[in-house]
């Protein structure tokens, strides 16, 4: 669905995006000098936007964020306020909780394990600066969970702007370490990104290049103590796991181009490129005492006794043209599309290739910038489309999606040394309804909403750990509040909660919390004459207990499972975030109830305990010289 609201940065909760950034008293964008003559760079004279706002034709450029609400939740897990089920570590594996559309109703890899940590393409942010911009920003995680992140960028000219992007995840094991480095896992990333516009700002390109090198030492979860009674599930750094001799690895590259050319003022062509590789890799060592871990499920060594090692190569290239522009308040969009990739392992007989073509388009209607509706959709020729609808006002949102996409690439066919299968599956259906009714006031904000999905041959990991295909459908009623409350000027408390009810033939399929709630209470308020900008607090978050879906590292999926139960557990932080000037820093204490409870800790994953109690420290920097 195409959304033209004010860009964020990350996602965050209703209220944050954007929000608290503190007077910077520094001057607009149209006055770079101060009283005493000085040139005077800063947030508001360093703007950025994405390929969405050009491509739609709302080029709104936004200020950097300097705001602290939420800073304190850094890494990727904790800042999408724990919606998606990981393993308890940066970098881990993870997937959403709650189902999710789909971003491409074409062919897929279907190895989205760690999606979560790649800067692709479509979240690229394009500069536009009056000097040199640098961010730096580092986390320095309890148990050494250090993550890196580095932005530079600078016009040539002013229609010229280059920059680059550097990210690095190193994240120790918070489950049977050996030594200080001995990481879980090890992440390098970067890329490379220019935005130009012609002098006569009738042609406009966008180019970027993405890689990420994503390694995880797998520990397979802690040993059940009733496979070895010696096994206890709370030691952390002293528990038994059953993998030291395994790893797995994603390595993506993308290549991405967009550009367009004004024929006229309310007309634009336009061109989209991609090429992108994805490969994926899992080897453990059999001969070691990682093989009793492949044996606890009876799995066979199809290919080898000694090792296991499963490549799978996934690259596809994208061409799409078409036409845009503006018709008085009406936003217009018509395009045609052509994928070709393929599917590739040492294993296969044969290649997993596709060839898509797609025609779609796009309306959007403005009466004013507080009411608007939008739809657009696409066909996959002869099979597959999605429809979207969008209506925007003051009171309301509400969105109808409908959508039947194809199962993802290794779903089809997989050959490793412990699995092979080869399937047919239907192309998956789903219509989801949302609204969300805003009520916003000064000091109040109540936002109640609902969503509605029903899914139909939803495609899944069974029990077996394999690919299956439900029978009938699923409906799924989410009903859910989200508050935001200000007391004496500087005490806010946010909330949120969530409930699902899940009925149909294949709800089953489905390992959803049948209640999610999240809540913060904080200090937000200046202090020292407004030379130090300060947030302290405490956030707890609640999951109901469910038969969470477990983790298969030999492929990389989660998979159903029926007998690990994880319990409802509460876990709260405490947390300060401090503003000076334009460096912000955050502590976090987690788990600040363990020990309190009657649980000695909880899970995040079968036989992957969340994160005991541990201080986390972080600091971010933004120079513009």
């Amino acid at each position: 669905m195409f959304c033209f609201n004010q860009l964020a940065s990350a996602q965050t909760r209703p209220r944050e995006s954007g929000e608290n950034q503190e007077e910077e008293k520094e001057p607009q964008r149209g006055g770079l000098i101060d009283d005493s003559t000085k040139m005077v760079y800063g947030p508001t004279t360093t703007l950025y936007f994405q390929e969405k706002n050009l491509r739609y034709n709302n080029m709104e450029k936004i200020a950097l964020d300097t705001g602290l609400t939420g800073f304190h939740n850094f890494e990727p897990v904790f800042r999408n306020g724990h919606k998606y089920q990981g393993l308890a570590n940066i970098g881990s594996a993870a997937k959403p909780v709650y189902y999710t559309l789909p971003g491409q109703i074409g062919a897929t890899s279907g190895f989205s394990a760690y999606d979560l940590y790649y800067h692709s393409p479509d979240s690229m942010l394009y500069f536009d600066t009056k000097s040199p911009y640098t961010k730096l920003e580092a986390f320095y995680g309890g148990g050494n969970r250090n993550m890196l992140n580095v932005a530079f960028a600078r016009n040539v000219n002013p229609r010229w702007n280059i920059g680059f992007n550097f990210n690095t995840i190193k994240a120790r094991k918070t489950l049977n370490p050996n030594a200080r480095d001995d990481n879980m896992v090890e992440q390098t990333s970067y890329s490379l990104h220019t935005n130009y516009r012609s002098k006569d700002e009738k042609y406009f390109l966008l180019a970027n290049f993405s890689r990420m090198h994503h390694k995880v030492f797998e520990s397979g979860g802690i040993i059940p103590p009733s496979v070895d009674s010696t096994s206890l599930y709370f030691t952390y750094e002293d528990s038994k796991v059953w993998l030291s001799n395994s790893e797995a690895t994603d390595i993506r590259q993308d290549y991405h181009l967009y550009h367009q050319y004004n024929i006229l003022e309310e007309w634009q062509v336009y061109h989209v490129f991609d090429k992108k590789k994805q490969g994926l890799s899992f080897f453990s060592d059999l001969t070691t005492s990682d093989s009793a871990y492949f044996n606890y499920f009876g799995l066979p060594r199809m290919i080898n006794e000694d090792s296991t090692y499963n490549y799978h190569h996934f690259s596809e290239v994208r061409n799409e043209a078409g036409f845009k522009g503006d018709f008085g308040p009406v936003y217009y969009n018509a395009f045609v599309k052509f994928r070709t990739g393929k599917f590739t392992s040492p294993n296969f007989d044969s290649e997993y290739k596709f060839n898509e073509v797609y025609i779609g388009g796009a309306l959007r209607g403005e009466i004013n910038d507080q009411w608007s509706f939008e739809a657009d959709g696409e066909y996959l020729i002869p099979s597959g489309y999605r429809i979207n609808g969008y209506f925007h006002s003051p009171f309301l949102d509400v969105s109808y999606t409908k959508a039947s996409y194809k199962p993802s690439a290794m779903q089809e066919m997989y050959r490793g040394n412990h699995y092979s299968w080869t399937n047919s599956f239907s192309n998956i259906g789903v219509d989801q309804i949302k609204g969300v009714i805003k009520a916003d006031f000064a000091k109040i904000s109540v936002r109640p909403s609902l969503t509605i999905n029903r899914v139909n041959n939803y495609v899944y990991f069974d029990e077996n750990q394999e690919a299956a295909q439900a029978d009938g459908g699923a409906f799924m009623v989410i009903p859910g509040i989200t508050a935001d409350f200000t007391f004496w000027k500087k005490l806010r408390w946010q909330s949120e909660v969530i409930y699902t009810a899940i009925t149909g033939d294949a709800a089953d399929a489905f390992r959803i919390p049948d209640l999610y709630a999240w809540s913060r209470l904080f200090f937000d308020g200046p202090m020292f004459d407004d030379h130090l900008y300060i947030q302290f607090g405490v956030e707890g978050r609640y999951k109901s207990s469910y038969n969470a879906e477990a983790y298969m590292p030999a492929t990389q999926q989660f998979y159903l499972q029926n007998d690990f139960d994880v319990y409802a557990y509460p876990v709260l932080d405490a947390f300060v975030d401090l503003r000076i000037n334009r460096t912000r820093v955050l502590f976090r204490y987690n788990h600040l109830n363990s020990g309190f409870m009657e649980r000695q800790g909880y899970f995040v994953t079968p036989y992957y305990t969340g994160l005991k109690g541990s201080l986390d420290l972080g600091i971010s920097w933004y120079f513009f010289d």
